[in-house]
């Protein structure tokens, strides 16, 4: 009996991690990132995924820390794109641009939007949680 091939789903690799809303715990964030993109063969992002990486960090741990909580590092490659997200549990704090000569916050998400080429942005929930997630592209 002859089947038709069926099409297969792009493969995504996963990588998540829960970590210490502390200082110690961002930078771990962005070195375990560096570590994960190296494993996968995408050293080639690894400079501004750990970027984004560091940036998304510091907000949750800075913005969206509550005593006894931790944020939570999650990434994902599939086909043509990286997706790099940070959930922490201060889904009332809202990540906002910062412009120069503005307020003292909101300047690191420049750097986010300059490097994730494909975009960024927040989703809410499930409550209390907020996702800041950037996308980069894959070559």
């Amino acid at each position: 009996m002859n089947q038709e091939p069926t099409q297969l789903l792009a493969s995504v690799r996963q990588f998540g991690i829960q970590l210490s809303a502390t200082r110690r715990g961002a930078r771990l964030a962005r070195l375990l990132a560096v570590e994960q993109l190296r494993s996968w063969e995408l050293a080639y992002v690894a400079e501004p995924a750990a970027q984004i990486v560091a940036e998304l960090a510091a907000n949750a741990v800075t913005h969206g820390h509550v005593a006894g909580r931790d944020f939570h590092l999650a990434l994902f490659a599939s086909g043509d794109a990286l997706r790099i997200e940070v959930t922490d549990t201060r889904g009332d704090r809202l990540p906002r641009l910062g412009r120069p000569g503005e307020a003292e916050s909101g300047r690191g998400l420049l750097i986010v939007e300059g490097l994730a080429a494909r975009g960024w942005g927040v989703r809410l929930g499930p409550v209390p949680r907020k996702t800041v997630w950037a996308e980069l592209a894959l070559k």
